[in-house]
Order: C-alpha cells, then structure tokens, then sequence
C-alpha cells in the first residue's frame, strides 16, 4: 500500500506544481495557483511521511527500506536515513521546496506572478526528476527479511540528522531570489527588498550547515581534519560564496545590475552541485553513486544554463544604474564572485579532463591554497575597510594588525600565511570593535549590529583556521599494547583492545592513557566500527579531548587480528573551539540581521545610508 501511495504522492505532486506554474501568471487564476501550491506541498509531506513510515516499520516491501534500512539500526539513524541515499535525500528537498514555495506564494508584488511561476516549475521539475528516476517506492523484489542499513558513515553522529536538512534549507530558499532574479530579467523591473530577506533565509542555514558539515567530517571521518576541497564541500562552498555576495548587493541602488545575475547564478550552483553529488561525475566519500538521476539532473542543468544565460545576455545590453558604488562592497562582491568561480574551476577540470581526454586527473588542496586562500584573507581585511566611515578611520586597526604580526613576528618563526590571517584579523575585528563599541554604536540596530557579528565570526573562523592548519602536530604509527606515541606534548600509551558486537555493528576499542609532563591527563578510547551486512572498510570514531587552547585527537586507523597492536594516530589541533564557537557567531549574525528593524527608525543623510549599505 505504502508503495502504491507514495507513488501517487509524487505524481500528484507533478501535477499540482505544473497546474500552479500556468495559473500563477493569471490574474483571475490566483486562488487556483495558491492552491495548487499548497497541493503540492501537500503531496511532498504526504511523501515524506509515507517513506518515514515505512522506515521505521521496517516494510521491506519498499525499496528504498529494502536497501537503506534494517531493523537493528538505532531509532534516530532509521529516522534520518531517509535523507542518507539518493531518493530519499530528494524527497526530502522535495518538501523544503515545496514549503519554500508556499510561503513565498503568500507575498503579494508586482514581480510575485511570475517568480512563483519559475518557482513552481523548479518543483515540477524535481517531482518529475523523482517520479520518474529515482522513485524510492519502487516495491523491493524479492522482498528481503531484513536490511543492510544506512551508509556506516553516515550513522556514528547526531549531526546527521542536522546538518543535511540545514544544507537542504539553504538550497532550496534560494529558490525565491532565483524566480525572482528571473522574473526581474523577464520583465526588465528590479528585485524587491525581499529578495534580502530570502537570501538571508537561505544564508543561514547553509552558513550553519557548512560549519556542522566540518565538525561532522571532524568527528567521524577520522582524518583529524575538518575540510579537503572535496567536490561535494565545494559545492555548499560555491553558493554560500554568491548568496554572500548578494546579501550585499542587494542593499543599495548602485549594484542592482549585480542582483539579478548573484540571484540566478547561486540558485544555478546549487542545481550544479545537486547534479555534482547525485550522478556519481565526481569522486567523493560524500556523494551518491551514480544512478539515472544524473542524466535528468543535467538536463535540467543545462534548461536553466541556457534559459538563464539567455535572459542574462539580454539584461547585459541595459544602461547601468546612476551612483557610485562604494569602493571596498563593489571590490567585495567582484572577489565573492572570484572565488566561486575559482572553486567552480577546481571542482569541474578532473570531470572535464576525463571527459576529453580520459585521463583522470586530480585538483587538491595546493590548488585551493594558492588560489581561494589568499582572496578568502583579502575579504577578511576588506570586511574591515568597509566599515571605516561610522568609526575614527583605519588608523586604529591597522596599527592592531600591523602589531599582531609584529609581536608573534619577533616571538618565533611561523609561516607566512598563517601571520597574513592573524593580522587581516586584527585588522577587521579592531574595526568591527570601533564599530560596535565605538561613538557611533548608538545608531547601530539589531540589523546592522548582527550584521557586524556576523563579519566577527568569519575573522574568528579566519584565526582558528589558520591555527588549526599551521600549527597542528601530528604522530602516526603502529604500536604494540604497552607502547606510546608522542605528539604535541602528550604521551599517548596503548594499554588494550576491546571487541564488541551491539546490534549489526562490531566495534574494536583501544583503550589509551594520556600523560603529560609526567602527570596523568586522561583515558581516551577511539575506536573502529565495522558493519558487516555493509561491508567495505570500518569506520573510524575518534576520541578528541577538547580545550580552550585546542583539541587533542586521537583515532584508530587498523588493529591487528590478534588485537595486541594498533595503528594510532595522534593529532593535537589548535583553536578547534574557536572555530565551532565562529560557526555560531555568523549564524546568530545572521539571525539578528533578519530580524526587522522598527519602522519609526529611518536615515536622513545619504552618508548614513552609504554607512547602512557598508555594513549590512
């Protein structure tokens, strides 16, 4: 029954967003496409709840259940393994689209019928893309006892059942600047104010879903890093990198011929990534395996591409806006841009060289470093420059981070680099401070003072990144019950092995005591879990002792058979709180420039608007 219901959800779904589409340019069709819109939404939900169902039910009679779920899997991992395979994870953008699109309908603007109109075409296009490829209610034959569960990876942390849904609301809320984006190249109008309010909507997620993303990768991968340029982080990096810069343009008069493209163009990476991540063209320990998806999804890439580019190139030929932009918003939207496009190239050139010339070819981190890293330091001093008309100047900050290289300068050797990120630091957060405890704190609303927070965390997130990559110290080797490794201060001695079995899961524990200096600092027990109804390789679960200075890291990467003797390795990371807590501090920014300012509060002098403008 599941089946058959889940099946006529999807099609339904079809139909109701294809009804809204034409209705919506109607003037007397408006109840209808409102209608058809929360039909939809309906249709997905419905969707949703059946495919949850039959999850926790474990009715094997699903396919997608047949194959993902199982009945030993914990409660919280059934539940959220929904969204942990391909036709699942599409149902459930599925129903954040469709909510996106509900809510959207409720505005009321000139531009609103026809951005509802690509709006409800972009849900059409995925109920059809998951109807007709990647339908999870296809019934399981021959239906199977029990199921293999999720992906091993993907059932050793709670924040799987955060971070994908926060990385989906963020997608699909752009979804809005996009109809909107082009609804304004179709008619030749310009983006209302809540395209900012959209663009926000989606930023924060995707901001929050980016940091969880890494600490994910952090705690479960085993690695001791958080981020590897890897095809499928590039490709939340990628519309994150656009959204930001249309949170800026979007603010003032004389970048609106930069609305409309940031609008569309972010929107067209997230349909790139979706293509990225679900069509197996890429390599990545976070992607889908190739399925017949991929050839719908590039089709409907290439529709947009062309549609898109074809509006855009027609919008080119219009006259620009009177006004000058303010000099570093202007430098910071055309280095936004930069960046994506660099990351773009990164992503996409072993894909296209395998294509061409069927070698396979790799874009790593040295690539990333050399290219993305210094124009990511460079933003960082600009968010500085840009609020330097509300305080005293730059005399202040620049002294700040012209001290800061100085004195950790004259106190040792450090890379080069890492001094860059530590003085482009101070440099801002001494001007971000002069803004929000300085003489013109007074005129700062919870708006343009979140907006400020937000731009701290980033310059926060800039010092424990380039601490965490400069200064780490790592060990690795393979020692013996009663052996010790050394890293960072910190003795690290192997005093057993414990095996269990829970449920379909065998877990191989070492058991290690910390020492330092001499003195006892703890026991820690990273482990390895294998799955064997999965099978492939275990999966890593680090121990990490955390503190205020950094992270101790310890994980298990082989034991022997005989289970006398593991290969350990032992990382101490600097700054890591830091970086969580700089996650926090943008999305709680983000939050507060969301929320509306009191009407009674207005600007009278164009400086003042200019300095709005600068900080938003």
């Amino acid at each position: 029954m599941i089946n058959v219901l889940g099946a006529a959800a999807l099609w339904c779904g079809l139909a109701a967003s294809l009804a809204a589409a034409l209705a919506w340019p109607r003037a007397r069709s408006r109840a209808l496409a409102a209608g058809g819109t929360r039909a939809a939404l309906g249709a997905a939900l419905l969707a949703f709840l059946l495919l949850e169902t039959a999850l926790v039910t474990h009715d094997f009679s699903v396919g997608f259940v047949a194959r993902h779920g199982g009945r030993e899997v914990p409660l919280f991992f059934t539940v959220t393994s929904l969204w942990s395979a391909l036709e699942g994870s599409l149902v459930l953008w599925l129903l954040i689209l469709t909510a996106v699109a509900a809510v959207a309908a409720r505005a009321r603007d000139p531009l609103q019928p026809v951005a509802m109109t690509v709006v409800m075409l972009v849900c059409a296009a995925f109920f059809a893309l998951t109807a007709l490829a990647a339908d999870p209610f296809v019934p399981a034959d021959p239906v199977p006892a029990n199921g293999p569960g999720p992906d091993p990876l993907l059932r050793g942390h709670p924040l799987m059942g955060v971070h994908p849904p926060l990385l989906y609301l963020g997608f699909a809320a752009l979804v809005a600047p996009f109809g909107y984006g082009v609804a304004c190249l179709v008619t030749g109008g310009t983006a209302p104010a809540r395209v900012r309010a959209w663009t926000l909507a989606a930023w924060i997620p995707l901001s929050a879903g980016i940091v969880l993303g890494a600490w994910w990768s952090y705690g479960v991968l085993g690695w001791g890093g958080y981020w590897e340029w890897d095809p499928v982080e590039n490709a939340s990096l990628m519309p994150w990198l656009l959204a930001t810069a249309l949170l800026h343009a979007v603010r003032t008069r004389s970048l609106v011929n930069w609305t409309t493209p940031l609008a569309v163009g972010a929107f067209l990476l997230v349909l790139l990534g979706t293509f990225l991540t679900r069509s197996g063209a890429v390599a990545s320990v976070h992607s889908f395996t190739r399925s017949e998806a991929g050839p719908a999804l590039l089709g409907l890439l290439t529709v947009a591409l062309v549609g898109a580019g074809g509006l855009l190139a027609r919008r080119a030929r219009q006259p620009r806006p009177a006004g000058r932009p303010d000099p570093a918003l202007l430098l910071g939207c055309a280095l936004l841009t930069v960046l994506a496009g660099t990351v773009l190239l990164g992503t996409l050139f072993p894909a296209v060289a395998e294509f061409l010339h069927g070698e396979q070819v790799s874009v790593g981190p040295p690539y990333y470093d050399r290219t993305v890293v210094p124009g990511l330091l460079a933003l960082v001093v600009l968010m500085g420059a840009g609020v330097r008309r509300a305080g005293r100047g730059l005399a202040v900050p620049v002294a700040a981070g012209a001290a800061t290289v100085a004195c950790l300068g004259f106190t040792g050797r450090h890379p080069v680099m890492a001094l860059v990120a530590f003085g482009a630091a101070a440099f801002a957060l001494a001007a971000l401070a002069g803004r929000l405890l300085g003489p013109a704190r007074e005129r700062l609303d919870r708006r343009r003072a979140g907006a400020l927070l937000a731009h701290a965390g980033v310059a926060l997130a800039a010092v424990a990144v380039a601490a965490s990559t400069a200064y780490a110290e790592e060990s690795q080797g393979r020692i013996q019950q009663g052996g010790s490794l050394l890293a960072g201060g910190y003795s690290v001695r192997l005093d057993g092995v414990e095996r269990q079995q829970t449920g379909d899961a065998m877990t191989a524990t070492a058991r290690v005591t910390l020492t330092r200096e001499g003195r006892l600092a703890g026991v820690l027990r990273p482990s390895l879990v294998f799955f064997p109804a999965r099978g492939g390789s275990p999966v890593a679960r680090p121990a990490i002792r955390g503190g205020l200075a950094g992270d101790l890291y310890v994980s298990v990467t082989e034991i022997d058979q005989e289970g006398t003797g593991v290969m350990l390795r032992v990382a101490v990371n600097p700054l890591m709180g830091m970086l969580w807590a700089s996650g926090g501090l943008i999305a709680l920014g983000g939050l507060l420039a969301a929320l509306p300012v009191a009407r009674g509060r207005t600007r009278s002098s164009g400086a003042a608007r200019r300095e709005e403008v600068t900080v938003a």
